[in-house]
C-alpha cells in the first residue's frame, strides 16, 4: 500500500422516500484509505460520482450505514462494477428489501472490523435512526463515521417507520459518547461535527424529543 490514510467526502443529491413520503436531500459518501485501495461509506444516488471518486483503487467494501433508499440507492450496482460486497446490518433487512428486493448483502455485526490501508474500521451497531444502523470508528484517525444516527445538534430523526427516539439517545449515550471528545464525526448528511461539542447537549435533545 502507498500513501498516506486519508478521508475524502463526495456529496450526492437526490431523493429519500418513507412511509409515502418524498424529500430532495444532499448525502456525504465517505471514501476512506490510501493511494491504493478505499473503503466507500454509503452508496448515495449516483453511482458515476462515486465510482470516479474511487478512481483506479481497488475497493474493499461498499458499507451501508443502514437501510434508508439514499444510503443504499446504488450499492448493488457499485458492487458489481467495483467488485465489492455491498455490507448492511441485518437489522435493516426490510428497508433494503423495499429499495432492492431480491438482491443480497454482506451482514455485518456489532464490533466487526474492515481493514483498509494498513488500519481498521470497527463496526459500531447503533440502532435507533432504524434497527440496523451502524456507525464506523477509525481510532487512528480519530475519526466516527455516524450515518443518520449523529448530526451537528442532535440525533437522526425517528418519527418514521422502523426507527425509536429512546433507542437512538441510548446509542448515543452509551456507543457514541463515550469515544474521545476529540473525535472527529463525519455525518451522513451535513457538516461534521465533534463528540465533545455534541455531548455536553444530550439532555436538550431528551427534553425537546423526536
Amino acid at each position: 500500500m502507498s500513501g498516506e490514510l486519508r478521508i475524502e467526502r463526495v456529496v450526492t443529491a437526490g431523493v429519500f422516500e418513507l412511509d409515502g413520503g418524498t424529500w430532495d436531500v444532499d448525502n456525504n459518501v465517505w471514501l476512506v484509505g490510501d493511494d491504493d485501495e478505499v473503503v466507500v461509506v454509503d452508496a448515495a444516488h449516483d453511482e458515476k460520482t462515486i465510482t470516479e471518486a474511487v478512481g483506479g483503487r481497488d475497493v474493499v467494501a461498499i458499507v451501508c450505514t443502514h437501510g434508508h433508499n439514499d444510503h443504499v440507492t446504488v450499492a448493488p450496482r457499485l458492487s458489481e462494477n467495483l467488485h465489492a460486497p455491498a455490507v448492511l446490518h441485518p437489522g435493516d433487512q426490510k428497508l433494503w428489501e423495499m429499495t432492492h428486493p431480491g438482491r443480497r448483502f454482506r451482514p455485518t455485526e456489532d464490533k466487526a472490523r474492515i481493514a483498509v490501508a494498513g488500519t481498521e474500521l470497527e463496526v459500531i451497531h447503533t440502532p435507533g435512526h432504524s434497527p440496523g444502523s451502524i456507525c464506523l470508528h477509525l481510532p487512528e484517525a480519530k475519526a466516527l463515521f455516524s450515518g443518520d444516527t449523529l448530526f451537528s445538534g442532535g440525533p437522526g430523526a425517528t418519527g418514521r417507520s422502523f426507527s425509536d427516539f429512546p433507542t437512538i439517545i441510548s446509542s448515543i449515550r452509551e456507543r457514541l459518547f463515550v469515544l474521545p471528545e476529540d473525535t472527529k464525526v463525519h455525518t451522513g448528511h451535513g457538516d461534521h461535527t465533534t463528540i465533545g461539542t455534541e455531548a455536553p447537549h444530550l439532555a436538550e435533545w431528551i427534553a425537546r424529543g423526536h
